[in-house]
Order: C-alpha cells, then sequence, then structure tokens
C-alpha cells in the first residue's frame, strides 16, 4: 500500500502538471478566438495604421511562442498581465469581481452542507418509506430545472408578484452584505441543483453504510442507532460525497456566469462576460487560469478529505 507521504507527494505532481496545462491550454485557447484585439480597440472605422500601432504597443506582433514564454513568466511572479481595454491590471479586475462572487459561495456553501446532508440522511433513514419518496422526487425534479428558469420563475413569483425581495442586486454595488436581500434569491438559485445532487449522494452512500457487515455488528454489540448512524456511517457516506462539494466550490467560485448576469451581480462572471464582449483576452486569459488553479486545488482537497474518511478508497485513487 501506498504510504500517505508518497501518495499526498504524487497528487501534487499531477496537481502541478495540471496547472501547466491549464495554463497551456487558456492561451491556445484564447489565441483561437476569433477576431482581433488590435481591430476591436480601433474603433468602428479602423485605421490600418492605427492597427498596426496598436499591435505594435500591445506586443501582438510577436510570435505566440515568445507572449506565452513572457506571459508564464509573470503568472510565476503573480503578475497576471495588463488589460488591453482600460491598461489597469488583470489582478485588479479580479480583486473587483473576487469579493462578490465569494460571498455568493460561502453563504450557499454554508447552507448547502448541512441541507443537503440532512436531506440524504432523512431519506436514507426512512429508504422506501414517504419521507424517501418525497426527498427523492423533489429533489430529482428540482435538478431537472436550468438555473435561468429557476431564478426567472423566483423573479417572477418573489419579487415582481409578492413584491417580497429585490429582483436584482443594481443598485447595491460591491457591499452586498450591506443588502441582505438582494442576496436571497441568487443564493436559492444557486443551491436549487447542489443540494439536491448531494442529498442523493448522501443517501445512497448511508444506505450502502448502513447495509455493511460492521454496521450490523456494531448492532450487534448494542451500539445506539444514532452512534452508528453519525459515527460509522456518515464519515463513509461523506467521503464520496466529498468530490461531489469540490466541484460544487469550483463552481461556484468560478464565476456563477448565468446567475451574476441575471441577478446583475458584479462578480468574477459579470467580469469574464464583460472581458470577452471586449475580446480583452489577458483579462479572460487571467480569470481562465485562476478559475483552473481553483479547480485543480479544490480536487486535491477531496481527494484529501477521501482519503481521510476511507484511505483505502483515497490511495486506490
Amino acid at each position: 500500500m501506498i504510504g500517505l507521504r508518497s501518495w499526498v507527494a504524487r497528487r501534487l505532481l499531477l496537481g502541478v502538471a495540471q496547472t501547466a496545462a491549464v495554463v497551456l491550454l487558456v492561451f491556445a485557447l484564447t489565441e483561437a478566438l476569433p477576431g482581433d484585439a488590435a481591430v476591436a480597440l480601433a474603433g468602428d472605422q479602423p485605421d490600418p495604421e492605427r492597427i498596426t500601432a496598436i499591435r505594435e504597443a500591445l506586443h501582438l506582433d510577436r510570435p505566440a511562442y515568445e507572449r506565452l514564454a513572457d506571459w508564464a513568466a509573470g503568472l510565476l511572479h503573480g503578475d497576471f498581465g495588463t488589460s488591453l481595454a482600460s491598461g489597469r491590471p488583470v489582478s485588479s479586475y479580479i480583486a473587483d469581481g473576487f469579493g462578490p462572487t465569494v460571498l455568493l459561495a460561502v453563504l450557499t456553501m454554508g447552507l448547502l452542507v448541512p441541507a443537503g446532508v440532512g436531506l440524504g440522511v432523512l431519506a436514507a433513514r426512512h429508504e422506501g418509506r414517504l419521507a424517501d419518496r418525497l426527498v427523492s422526487s423533489v429533489t430529482l425534479g428540482v435538478y431537472a430545472v436550468p438555473e435561468f428558469a429557476f431564478g426567472v420563475l423566483l423573479i417572477t413569483v418573489f419579487a415582481l408578484r409578492l413584491g417580497w425581495l429585490p429582483p436584482t442586486a443594481v443598485g447595491y454595488g460591491t457591499d452586498l452584505l450591506a443588502h441582505p436581500a438582494a442576496l436571497v434569491l441568487p443564493v436559492l438559485v444557486l443551491l436549487s441543483r447542489p443540494v439536491c445532487s448531494l442529498a442523493r449522494l448522501v443517501r445512497a452512500g448511508m444506505i450502502d453504510a448502513l447495509a455493511s457487515p460492521y454496521v450490523a455488528q456494531a448492532r450487534r454489540y448494542g451500539i445506539s442507532g444514532a452512534r452508528i448512524r453519525y459515527a460509522h456511517a456518515l464519515p463513509n457516506a461523506i467521503a464520496p460525497a466529498a468530490q461531489q462539494l469540490a466541484r460544487t466550490i469550483d463552481w461556484l467560485l468560478c464565476g456563477v456566469i448565468v446567475v451574476e448576469a441575471l441577478y446583475v451581480i458584479p462578480g468574477l462572471g459579470t467580469v469574464l462576460m464583460n472581458a470577452v464582449a471586449e475580446r480583452d483576452v489577458p483579462v479572460v486569459q487571467g480569470l481562465a487560469v485562476v478559475f483552473g488553479l481553483t479547480a485543480v486545488v479544490l480536487n486535491l482537497g477531496a481527494d484529501l478529505v477521501v482519503h481521510r474518511f476511507s484511505p483505502r478508497a483515497g490511495v486506490a485513487a
């Protein structure tokens, strides 16, 4: 069996390789985007001489491999480059959008874990009965609804018809904590599908764990049902759900583009959409690298959690 240190070292090396692959892929994909940033910056009636001057000023006339080498060297020193549209550092764009997106992610995860685990345990305890059928039916139905459609439905009911909540975050700026009512609908939309996935995974894991031989042996020893469920069965049920949680956090931190666009929230998703519209390649590249690194780190963390709760499964992975 592979030792813990060698397993962690292997995972870290894999993470480094994945990060390098992300950087190469991001650069290649942005290079393949249609259009020309210099033409976009030159205006509606671009002058060929102005386009040439812009390309030279932005070093777009240099070979792709040279620009890749310079960009990668800058990333190693924390320099994401400079915006073509405004001349601002890309890191400032990331900093501007980071707060609202992380706030939404933290609030969503704070509700997701207890709600998803609680529903999964409830369904597993009442397997085949009314509570189980109700949880399974509702989670399956909600998961089938796209985020955009669910968001529009919530706006129609709670903002337009009932008038209980604001329909968007327009006018609130980036300090959304000062206006908690503007966060209710976005968080509900963000919760809708992940809580269904987590609940179903925990339910399946709990059912398998409760039917296992070690749980049967624990019952024969007279261990209480609550201790069996929460001290023995639940950790084994959470192990496979940990990777789903990592993917959920990654999804939340990577812009939540649809939700931010729908509720006009100035997060990373909005920054990315604006950069794509302006063909601001350095901003798109910087955000893509941040999203990729987030995915790599979160999946590494999920592997460590799985190894902690289920060492055999973690080492085998």
